[in-house]
Formats: C-alpha cells, structure tokens, sequence
C-alpha cells in the first residue's frame, strides 16, 4: 500500500486532480437535476393519475430501454472515447427533459409524454453509466479511488436525495413543473459543457481484443463468469431489486401524498433525510479507507440491513418514522456501494471494465421494469403496507444467502499487483 502524505488524506483528495475536479462538478449538478425530476416526475404522474400504476409506468419506461441497451453501451463505452459517450448522452437527456418544461408550460402534458421522457432518459443512461464507471481509474491515481467513489457516493446522495428533491419541491409550489423539469434540462447541459472541457488524455480508448461489438460482450461476460464475486453479485442484486425497487419507487410518494397526507415539500424531505443517510455513511466509509479486511462480507451486510428496513415502510403512520427509515437505508446501501464500487475499479482490468460495468447494471437491473408492472397488482391483492412487508423481508432474505456462494468471498483481503494487470 503507498504510504499517504498527510495532505492527501481525505475524502477530498481526488479532487487535487482537475479531471476528476471537472467530472465531479458535472456529475453533482446533474444529480441535482435529477433529484428535482424525481419529486417533479413522481407528483406530475400522481396529479394526473392518482394510481401507483401512473409512477410505475415512468418506472417501466426508464428500465426497460435502460436493460436492454445496457450490454451494447458498455461496449461502446470501451471502444469510443468515453468523454464523447457521456456528452452524448447529456444531450439527449436535456432534449428529452427540455421537452416536457415546454410541454408543461402550454398545459399539454399528459402521463404519454411523461412516460415517453423516461424511455429517452433509460436509452441515454444505459451508455452514460458504464461510461462514468470506466472513466474515474483514468482520472485519479489506483491508490485515489476509494475516496473517489467515497466523494462519488457522499455527493451523489446530497444532490440526487438531499439538495435536489428539496429544491424540486420549492420549484413545484413556486414556478410549477415547468420550471422544475427546465431546470433539469439545464443541468445535464451545464455538465455535458464539464465532461467537454476533460483533457485530451480522459478521452483515450482502451485498445479492444476483436473486431466485433458483440465479440467485444463476450469477451466481457467471460470474464464475469470467471469471477463468482462478480456474478454472484449480479444476480444477487437482479432478484433483489426485482422484490424491492419497484415498491420504493412507486409507493414511497404514494405513501407520503394519500397516508401521510404530506405535500411535495414533504417528499422532498423524506427523499432528502434519505440522503443526507447516504452521504453520512459514504464520507465515513471514505475515511476509512481500506481498514476493513472483509469487504465482501462488509458490503452484503450492508445490503441486507437496507433491504430489510424497506420492511418498514409498510409500518409507519407518522412522517418522522418514514424520514428516519429512509435515512437508515440510504446510509446502509451508500456504505456497501462505496466499497462495491472500488473493488470492481481495483480487480478487473480496465480493459474490460466498461463491460464489466455495462453487465453489472444488465444484469442487475433485468428483472427491473417487471418490478415495476408487479407493484400495483401486488398493492391491489395485498396492500401498500403488506407490498413493503413482503419486499424488504425477502429482499433480505435473498440478499444475504449469496454471500454463502462458494467462492464468494475468495477477494475478502484484495491486493491489487496480479488483478489489474493489464491496466
């Protein structure tokens, strides 16, 4: 391990480089737009339709081209310049979302046109985050990334669940959706400008090993299915997300509007305590640094407890219970990613590392936009309160039983030297 001078201790430290200084900028004022579009998306669709089935069709429509174009945009993540990949698709992120602030402002936006935004945001995101994951190893030094994803993952909370859903809220009872959903769009412009402005040197391709795009994925899934850690970890997460995601997406502003009676503020709040969980745990985590010799265990754990927290949800009948649930498992899946992060940047080869990032979300989010059509048939058998009961419990459940893969833990004290050879 390089030994650290005292200066460069600190969540902070990666900053010190101008790349990643600009690449941080870009990814924390778009995540602000995000997190304005959540509380704007999410209150728009329950104003037009006042049924789980209006979010989760934003929901369907953002996964489903998402898992699709996934393994496609890792790919081209590894061939063409990665700077160019994300440009790309902050662009068409600010059309897209630009186009209903127009919308809006002429009263003409209807859950179609909402729906149809989020597939344009799904395509854009399948090649922009694969993209972002391969980029950070060429931006800060190996011994730099875990307070790399450490700021990545403070940041990304405080602006995507903290800052934007509270400033969302403000905009939505001063200014209206329209001014919410134009300021989103003005966000993914201003970090598209950032990501332009990266050095030449940020947008060098990795050489590839064949001629094919498709040949270039298998390569790719040949290296996954080498790795029960990585695999493992992918379909732990596939039928996790498939018990739980839809549910926290789609009833968590359903349960603040008709149980809680709260207003948009309110959610922004709830979503922003859910944050400031995050960024809480992730600064720490950071800090830490590479202390922890368990770090497989140590993310799975993590992972567990959020998961079942969910659970919760389906038990609160005051605001303050569900804000401090949120914060709890905001805390705990900021935590395991944090680590989750650094090991796949640490141990494969960044040759491969934009497939290997594209398959990771593939594989995870697949079973995605079919969480999102279960979720209101499941609230119309069993209820909004049984629908989380169910989730966080088995999502728990599952979680924790792949850490017991043999093999799994086979990278519980990582050394760097044999595994990123290559790099």
């Amino acid at each position: 391990m390089t030994a650290r001078r005292p200066s460069q201790v600190g969540i902070l430290a990666p900053l010190r480089h101008r790349d990643f200084r600009l690449l941080w900028t870009g990814l924390v004022v778009s995540l602000l737009g995000d997190g304005i579009f959540l509380v704007a998306v999410a209150w728009e669709a329950y104003k037009i339709d006042d049924q789980p089935s209006a979010l989760a069709g934003v929901g369907l429509a953002t996964s489903a081209p998402q898992v699709v174009l996934l393994l496609f945009g890792g790919a081209v993540s590894d061939r063409l310049p990665r700077r160019m990949v994300l440009v790309a698709a902050d662009s068409a992120r600010a059309l897209a979302v630009g186009s209903l602030a127009v919308l809006a402002s002429l009263g003409h936006l209807g859950l179609w046109e909402l729906w149809a935004v989020a597939f344009v945001i799904g395509a854009a995101t399948a090649f922009a985050a694969p993209a972002f994951d391969a980029i950070v190893p060429t931006l800060v030094p190996e011994e730099r990334l875990l307070e790399a994803n450490g700021l990545d993952q403070f940041m990304r909370p405080a602006a995507l669940q903290l800052l934007g859903p509270a400033i969302g809220g403000v905009l939505l009872t001063t200014v209206g959706s329209a001014g919410a959903f134009g300021t989103d769009a003005l966000s993914f412009v201003i970090s598209g400008c950032c990501i332009a402005a990266l050095s030449p040197v940020a947008s060098v391709t990795v050489p590839v090993e064949s001629g094919s795009l498709w040949a270039d994925i298998g390569v790719g899934l040949r290296y996954v299915r080498s790795q029960v850690w990585l695999w493992g970890t992918f379909v732990s997460a596939t039928f996790t997300y498939l018990l739980f995601l839809g549910p926290t997406y789609v009833l968590v502003p359903y349960l603040v509007k008709n149980r809680l009676h709260g207003s948009a503020a309110t959610l922004g709040v709830v979503l922003g305590l859910g944050g400031l969980g995050a960024l809480s745990a992730a600064a720490v985590t950071a800090q830490v640094g590479d202390r922890g010799r368990h770090p497989i265990t140590f993310l799975y754990a993590a992972w567990t407890g959020a998961t079942l927290l969910v659970a919760g949800y389906g038990l609160v009948t005051l605001r303050w219970q569900l804000a401090a649930l949120v914060f709890s498992v905001g805390a705990l899946e900021a935590a395991g990613t944090v680590v989750w992060a650094t090991l796949k940047q640490r141990l494969v080869p960044s040759r491969l590392l934009g497939r290997v990032s594209s398959i990771d979300w593939f594989v995870s989010t697949a079973l995605m936009p079919l969480s999102y059509v279960l979720t209101p048939l499941v609230v119309r058998l069993v209820g909004v309160s049984a629908t989380f009961e169910l989730a966080g419990t088995l999502g728990a459940v599952v979680t924790l039983g792949f850490l017991f893969l043999p093999g799994m833990r086979t990278n519980e004290r990582p050394t760097t030297a044999p595994e990123v050879a290559g790099r």
